[in-house]
């Protein structure tokens, strides 16, 4: 009886203490489509919550606190015919900071190319090998590109293995005739994402962010001016790129100051005089479109 007891107890622990890869909140909203039955969308979003929640992504195991965390947010727009829909899809991830209680944006990323079937009740199985529908589809490169983002500020380089089944995702929907997968519909949609993620042209956008989170805010807590001078010169790698010019869109940049334009301005508010123009003096040379927000890094700290 002990014995079973204690096997119990293992058992009860496992399952308590391991869990999958990604703690993701979802929403769905619905309000501009008329005349539906809305528990249609309560069920799309509690099936969509399951599958990003449920499914074991990789083959590494998590515990519970060391979930990734992110949102998926999805605004349908159009019912366009019984069981299809079109909308956008907003999607954030967030990785801790060492030792603090502070969560650091990664990834903040809408696309406006989302058309989906959804059968009420159906589930949702996916296959990494073929392309079953697009709702799976999409759902499960944004479970890879997210989990591979946090990877990558753990090692440099470490999110490769996910960005590729991301780009295997890609390959397996060029035929599929729906919108957001191939190249020449526009330069921020999933094909280029994943195309500039794995090219060597932007892999000092990878460096910077591997440096930047591990190396620079992984430090701050305890070591904070040493944490921002890193930043700081870590800002020479965007700075390289944007030179370089790799794509006229320079889109893997914009992700970034889409995820972090906020960030560098509460950072460097607090920094040295030479150190916060260095780093304006970049950033307005490479983000010109964020410029009001730089200004606030030049304003004497505590200034308002």
């Amino acid at each position: 009886m002990i014995k079973r007891l204690f096997i119990l107890v293992l058992l009860v622990n496992s399952v308590l203490g391991f869990s999958q890869e990604l703690n993701c909140r979802v929403q769905v909203n619905a309000q501009k489509i008329q005349g539906t039955n809305k528990q249609v969308f309560e069920n799309m979003q509690k099936t969509i919550y399951e599958f990003m929640n449920n499914t074991k992504w990789t083959p590494n195991v998590f515990s519970f606190d060391e979930r990734i965390e992110c949102t998926i947010q999805i605004n349908l727009t159009e019912q366009v015919s019984t069981d299809r829909y079109k909308g956008t899809m907003q999607i954030q991830s967030n990785r801790p900071v060492y030792n603090t209680s502070y969560n650091t944006v990664l990834l903040n990323f809408r696309d406006n190319d989302v058309e989906f079937p959804y059968v009420e009740f159906q589930s949702l199985d996916f296959n990494e090998n073929t392309f079953t529908d697009n709702l799976t589809s999409i759902l499960a490169y944004y479970a890879y590109l997210i989990i591979g983002y946090d990877y990558d500020t753990f090692s440099e380089s470490g999110g490769d293995p996910f960005f590729e089944i991301a780009q295997k995702i890609v390959n397996n929907a060029q035929n599929s005739g729906v919108t957001g997968w191939k190249a020449f519909e526009n330069k921020r949609n999933r094909y280029w994402i994943i195309e500039n993620l794995l090219s060597s042209k932007y892999e000092a956008c990878r460096t910077f962010m591997y440096k930047y989170h591990r190396l620079g805010l992984d430090i701050m807590e305890s070591k904070v001016a040493e944490g921002r001078a890193e930043i700081a010169e870590d800002m020479k790698l965007l700075q390289k790129v944007f030179r370089d010019k790799p794509d006229p869109q320079l889109s893997y940049l914009k992700l970034i100051f889409d995820a972090k334009a906020d960030e560098f301005v509460n950072i460097f508010s607090e920094g040295f005089p030479d150190e916060k123009n260095r780093v304006y003096n970049i950033l307005k040379e490479i983000n010109p479109s964020n410029l009001a927000k730089y200004e606030k890094i030049k304003k004497p700290a505590g200034g308002m």
